[in-house]
């Protein structure tokens, strides 16, 4: 006769499963609730510590850490000395494990959870089953997933519940169980050393959980999804909510959040445009729609088909200077009634709610992939202040606004090296990213700008290697430059700037973005 163990936190689909197996004949043995549950059911089942012969101790943290459970986990039934010891020690074998586990998860992501509740909620036992009857799935299922239960069922009632099955029970269980592990260790980190204070993991466990998936990747051939971290507060896309529109693909939630990223790293009003994960138009104001229409003025062109995102609200007049364009997604912490009205017009426009604040990273950490291992880094979220940056040559033409020099400056930071971007009153006039040569993006955010060159500021996310950058901003009336410094050529572009009069600041700190 065959035996199943029940030990459940999440008791959905408990009842007819095992009423299923009771049907058939099987032995049903279980622990505390979950026994409880099944007898309440009108099952007969026995309790686990009644089978051991050990009662529950310490609060119900020890219950099936017993050589009688594991043992009839463990042992291999094709093995002639496993089966004779099994006889000798009188353990039965156990044919079935549903087992799911303490809500690690959901505690850390309660409000005022304390550091005691939360370790009370590290499951020992149950793990330690999963594992057991997962390296014996040769004879052994087990079930972890209340979804699992209907399709076991119906194998098991037609003879076709196979090794290969079970095979794949195990997986889910060692992904399950590495997935909470890395969880815990993730927070016990967290309480050790806090992310931003700490050094860099000497070994990192990130398990991460499909939030989403998406019908493809960057390209239709390519398999994607959008995963979290689970047990974490959400955060930036996880906490967004869509108000509207068609579902969101990878492109879209890459390009979203660096518009979002950039738009919340200031505190006046802001509007950021985003294309190909590249700012092509961003504006600081006094209202959204002023902020909007700066920013969608340094470059219309690029902007169709782009990612918009404000730190404030949309109101009605933003919502009609939004519509005439098409727009992939809008991002704002919130949108008026009649902004909704005016956008939903638009069906397939997706509108995302976004939270009060926006992170730079997924738990502290920049992960990038590569051939043969990750790279993992800090956040960029440092920024030398203003008061910090050296004047090195004080220009003819009236000292720029530190509004401007700040946003040219941030806007450089988040485009992708070598990054140049112009800034004229409040907001971008040309942009220009990722190219192999410094004074090819001066040449390319030149011309973007065209009139609007004259008198505006350029920021620079790394040091000018020559002169040749500075002077072609110069030629095209830029009167500007703000720049980390620390080349060896500085001397060369310092005397180039009180050559062509042209202000020159020195911020000290390099924003490259790869």
């Amino acid at each position: 006769m065959a035996t199943a163990l029940f030990s459940v936190f999440d008791k959905a689909g408990l009842l007819p499963l095992a009423e299923s197996l009771k049907a058939m004949g099987w032995d049903l043995l279980a622990t505390g609730g979950t026994f409880k549950a099944l007898r309440e059911g009108g099952l007969e089942v026995q309790e686990v510590a009644d089978y051991t012969g050990a009662p529950e101790c310490f609060g119900g943290r020890v219950k099936t850490l017993h050589p009688k459970i594991h043992g009839g986990l463990l042992f291999r039934r094709e093995e002639e000395d496993h089966v004779q010891d099994a006889q000798r020690l009188g353990i039965p074998p156990i044919d079935l494990v549903v087992v799911n586990l303490y809500p690690f998860e959901a505690t850390i992501a309660k409000t005022g959870a304390t550091f005691q509740d939360c370790v009370e909620q590290i499951d020992i036992g149950g793990p330690s089953m999963l594992r057991s009857a997962a390296k014996n799935h040769a004879s052994v299922t087990v079930l972890t997933d209340p979804a699992q239960y209907e399709p076991f069922l119906e194998k098991l009632k037609a003879g076709t519940w196979s090794e290969a099955d079970r095979r794949s029970c195990a997986l889910k269980v060692f992904q399950t169980t590495a997935a909470y592990d890395a969880t815990i260790a993730t927070w016990v980190a967290r309480q050790v050393a806090p992310t931003s204070e700490s050094a860099l993991p000497e070994r990192l466990a990130v398990g991460l959980s499909l939030k989403q998936s998406l019908r493809y990747g960057e390209n239709p051939h390519q398999d994607a999804g959008f995963y979290v971290q689970p047990g974490t507060v959400p955060e930036g896309l996880a906490a967004c909510r869509q108000l509207q529109g068609k579902e969101l693909s990878f492109n879209n939630l890459l390009d979203a959040d660096a518009t979002a990223r950039l738009a919340w790293s200031f505190t006046e009003p802001t509007c950021v445009i985003v294309k190909h994960n590249n700012p092509c138009g961003s504006a600081c104001a006094d209202t959204t729609l002023e902020a909007f229409q700066k920013a969608l003025a340094s470059d219309p062109v690029s902007a169709f088909g782009g990612i918009v995102a404000f730190n404030r609200p949309v109101d009605e007049a933003t919502a009609q200077a939004l519509a005439p364009t098409f727009w992939e997604v809008i991002l704002a912490p919130g949108f008026s009634e009649s902004a909704l009205n005016i956008l939903s017009a638009k069906k397939a426009l997706r509108l995302l709610e976004t939270p009060d604040t926006w992170p730079h990273g997924a738990s502290g950490l920049d992960v990038r992939a590569i051939g043969g291992g990750y790279l993992i880094q800090r956040p960029d979220t440092a920024f030398a202040p203003y008061e910090q940056w050296e004047v090195k040559v004080e220009g003819r033409s009236p000292r720029p606004s530190v509004r401007d020099l700040l946003l040219a400056q941030q806007v450089a930071k988040v485009v992708k090296s070598n990054s140049i971007v112009l800034v004229k009153d409040g907001g971008t006039v040309g942009v220009g990213a990722g190219q192999m040569s410094r004074v090819d993006s001066v040449e390319i955010a030149c011309r973007k700008a065209g009139k609007n060159a004259q008198g505006a500021v350029l920021g620079s996310d790394a040091f000018f290697p020559f002169a040749d950058g500075l002077e072609l901003a110069a030629q095209a009336g830029v009167a500007a430059i703000v720049e980390p410094g620390g080349s060896v050529r500085d001397e060369e572009v310092i005397e180039a700037a009180q050559r062509l009069g042209v202000w020159l600041f020195f911020t000290g700190m390099r924003h490259f973005r790869h």
